[in-house]
């Protein structure tokens, strides 16, 4: 049985009981319902109800028409009848669409910010077909479990495709790592960004199977059927780093990677083995599963055990630096005059370490942005001119950690010309004298030709 209430021209249109009346100055017109007629007051509160347009009246047990009030939220209708203007146009006003009036747009928006009303996402995916969420995931270790927001790269590109999604009208959702996740069936999607995807990843496979667009953080394999990707030149990274090593004085470089087949694992544990190949060095490395941390300081502490032990070591993954920096204390090793470290991090701590460790950036906050407009254009069928594979550029933050410091200068006192002659005139012609030695014996550096000039403390401080 149907109750409600509608306008029409004589007043209040009344569905009651199965029976249909319009009331008009408390007479029924059309078929009348058994029973007596309704009071004159009633009539007047239909009547009342009726010119201020309140068509939402129903009885309690029927609950609120769709679009009223609810749980003390305002409907669309509830800002029609506010703004007194049509269902239609509050639409057009708060999506920006149709021809209306600037004035107009600003009113309805004022009355809806008043009333707190907020769109119906289930009526906009209805309307629109898109649920104005996108997808974030790292797919890179499979089922294993790995909390990706600790690691400071994953972190940072989270919060930057966030801010992104959100400037464009959409929320950002992160999903585990398989889509048999009972989450994934779940939220309706639009699209999903997925970062290091690993060879034949199923994740990809199955998203673009059920046709969503799919932007990888990470130069896929030539199988998986991405959307659009961006990347590092993670090869050119690792040559420069490892230049960097051997022009300070480094002779033997070891690398500290993983065992997953995702992009950047890859490409740069055979960036560092054609490296070796160049410079004729013999590799020295040690792998293990990135996402199990306790591993990693196993895998530095193997490394430095090495009868071949490298004076120089690069870790791919964000916490190998305080991983290696304490097996170097426990091996009695100094960094860096017994050993050079670098990392790839995001992690503003190791500016702060003893001594502060130099770092691979991989500019995660443009590359997140990068992503999430790429996905979008997708999603919206824009064409932005924007290149769907796009390679970002890494920095390389050197600090102490990769540069062995100076030796310390030895410096003479000045002689007097009245001091006497041979070994200590500081002429250079005796055999014991310091100064014509051309070295000296307790550093095992040059000492340079004849007596060096005196230096001040300040001198001394930017030598060192």
């Amino acid at each position: 049985m149907l109750t409600g209430q509608f306008p029409c021209p004589d007043g209040m249109f009344t569905i009651f009981a199965g029976a249909e009346s319009c009331l008009h100055g408390g007479w029924r017109a059309g078929r009348e319902p058994a029973g007596p007629p309704p009071s004159r007051a009633y009539d007047r509160v239909a009547m009342t109800a009726a010119e201020k347009h309140h068509v939402s009246r129903t009885p309690a047990s029927r609950g609120p028409l769709r679009g009223s009030r609810r749980n003390g939220r305002a409907g669309i209708r509830d800002v029609a009848a506010a703004a007194g203007v049509s269902i239609t146009t509050v639409s057009d006003a708060l999506n920006g669409k149709g021809r209306l009036p600037d004035a107009t747009r600003r009113h309805v928006r004022e009355v809806a910010d008043r009333l707190g009303y907020r769109p119906s996402a289930a009526a906009r995916t209805l309307r629109t077909g898109k649920s104005g969420l996108i997808g974030l995931t790292v797919t890179t270790y499979g089922e294993e479990p790995f909390t990706f927001t600790e690691f400071a790269y994953f972190a940072e590109m989270a919060r930057a495709a966030t801010s992104a999604a959100l400037a464009r009208g959409y929320a950002l959702v992160i999903l585990p790592a398989t889509s048999r996740h009972d989450v994934w069936s779940n939220v309706a999607l639009d699209g999903t960004v997925v970062i290091d995807p690993s060879d034949q990843d199923p994740v990809v496979t199955d998203l673009v199977r059920s046709g969503l667009p799919v932007v990888s953080d990470g130069r896929p394999s030539g199988s998986l059927p991405v959307t659009a990707w961006v990347d590092n030149d993670h090869e050119e990274a690792v040559r420069n780093l490892l230049d960097h090593l051997a022009e300070s004085g480094a002779r033997r470089i070891g690398l500290l990677t993983g065992t997953s087949t995702d992009t950047y694992t890859r490409l740069s544990t055979t960036a560092y083995l054609n490296w070796c190949e160049d410079v004729g060095q013999d590799p020295v490395y040690e792998t293990y599963p990135a996402h199990d941390p306790c591993s990693g300081a196993i895998a530095a502490d193997r490394l430095l055990a090495r009868p071949d032990r490298p004076d120089a070591v690069y870790g791919l993954f964000d916490p190998n630096g305080t991983d290696l920096l304490a097996a170097a204390r426990r091996y009695g090793l100094r960094v860096p005059e017994d050993l050079l470290l670098v990392c790839c991090s995001e992690s503003t701590v190791y500016a702060t370490t003893e001594p502060p460790i130099t770092t691979l950036s991989l500019k995660p906050g443009r590359i997140g942005n990068t992503v999430v407009q790429l996905l979008i254009d997708a999603i919206e069928g824009i064409d932005s001119g924007r290149p769907v594979q796009q390679v970002m550029p890494t920095d390389l933050l050197v600090r102490a950690s990769s540069q062995r410091r100076p030796s310390r200068p030895v410096v003479t006192a000045p002689r007097s010309p009245s001091s006497g002659s041979g070994s200590d005139s500081g002429s250079g012609s005796g055999s014991g004298s310091e100064a014509g030695s051309g070295s000296d014996p307790s550093s095992g550096e040059p000492a340079g030709n004849g007596s060096p000039e005196p230096r001040s403390a300040a001198a001394e401080s930017a030598a060192e």
